[in-house]
């Protein structure tokens, strides 16, 4: 390959990109579109869950009972039901996810020191909303009984009874346990890897509707210094967008980057190449920019959001899908940038990953360069 002809390849691309507002819109505006879209309506924590309560005590310890949810930034009291048709017309419109009802002796049974059964009926249309509402309503009832337990210890004049295991938990790199710090990251990979293989999809399946590919044919260029010329403007363009998800994570979404900024350019840089290269193969082999478009985005889109780990977990996935994800980048790529973003990870902690990435590069370069003919059929 000689560099000054991959260099006229590249302006010559470069060019057409700045006469076609449609890729650049395409190639910068949209990631910004997602991003922001996916960055605000992606949120897994739950917070003022709306409930109801059937207070049927109507006693002080009930309506103590009710005010500790009310206090509570998870909850939001949204009504008071007086019977099982009403919690059932609630939760039937969406008016309440979660409904408590509280039984007439729960006062009398408290004075007695005897345990009392508070129901808890919950809207299982959702099933992850309703076990995590459901999780924090068994914390504050918890909370609630510690507190009588330990209130009626020392109106009697001796210590609480202490439990055998004192669980203190800590969570570390996201200490908030905030979704947005965990969904950032993995959403810049699905990003990256959409729009970098839709971009270079076009690039040389638009030569051959064109018809300038006749005009590259008779040229001395060889098929790898083509390939890298049309590479290089949209691996610009990639980093670019890099640049900016960075910026707008940090300063408008509050995602901290821990990590070695280097490090993640360098990785995003190797993942950027096979994923424009996997793009300038399905381009090469489909010879339509309509076709080329309809299956880069099958190719990409599907993968990245299903099988990445992105949104869903892989561990809960069948084993045969756990070991089918191993060949899709979009998942060695997420452990990469939640490895950076989250817990300051080196190249010790995610160089298989990076392994991968580079194997995959390589492999579909060099396909896309084997695939590439240049002679008119």
């Amino acid at each position: 390959m000689k560099p000054y002809r991959i260099k006229a390849v590249a302006w010559k691309e470069s060019l057409h990109l700045l006469r076609d507002p449609r890729s650049l819109i395409m190639g910068i505006a949209i990631p910004m579109l997602m991003l922001f879209l996916f960055g605000y309506a992606l949120n897994l924590d739950i917070e003022k869950a709306r409930i109801t309560f059937w207070d049927q005590s109507s006693s002080p310890q009930s309506r103590d009972f009710v005010s500790r949810f009310a206090a509570s930034r998870y909850f939001s009291l949204v009504e008071n039901s007086a019977s099982y048709r009403d919690i059932e017309q609630a939760i039937d419109t969406r008016r309440a996810i979660i409904a408590i009802i509280i039984p007439p002796d729960f006062a009398r049974t408290m004075a007695q020191n005897k345990e009392t059964a508070v129901q808890a009926i919950l809207d299982g249309s959702d099933a992850n909303s309703a076990t995590i509402v459901l999780a924090y309503a068994e914390g504050v009832t918890r909370q609630f009984s510690s507190e009588i337990i330990v209130n009626k210890a020392g109106s009697q004049g001796y210590s609480p009874k202490v439990a055998p295991v004192d669980l203190r938990p800590r969570a570390w790199f996201n200490t908030d346990l905030v979704s947005r710090h965990f969904i950032f990251p993995g959403l810049i990979a699905v990003i990256m890897m959409v729009i970098a293989a839709l971009l270079t999809s076009l690039t040389v399946a638009r030569e051959w509707e064109t018809g300038t590919m006749e005009q590259l044919i008779a040229t001395p260029l060889t098929g790898g210094e083509i390939i890298a010329g049309k590479l290089a403007p949209y691996i610009a363009i990639g980093v670019l967008d890099l640049v900016l998800c960075v910026v707008v994570g940090y300063y408008f979404f509050g995602v901290p980057l821990r990590g070695n900024l280097f490090l993640l350019f360098s990785l995003s840089l190797v993942f950027l190449v096979g994923a424009m290269a996997l793009g300038v193969l399905i381009s090469i082999v489909a010879k339509s920019q309509l076709l080329a478009s309809q299956f880069a985005l099958v190719a990409t889109m599907l993968p990245a959001f299903l099988l990445s780990g992105f949104i869903f977990p892989i561990d809960n996935m069948p084993k045969p899908i756990q070991i089918f994800t191993n060949i899709i980048t979009a998942r060695h790529f997420v452990h990469i940038l939640r490895g950076i973003y989250l817990k300051d990870s080196g190249f010790s902690e995610i160089y298989l990953q990076t392994v991968v990435l580079a194997i995959f590069s390589v492999v579909v370069l060099a396909l896309a360069v084997k695939k590439f003919r240049k002679k008119i059929d």
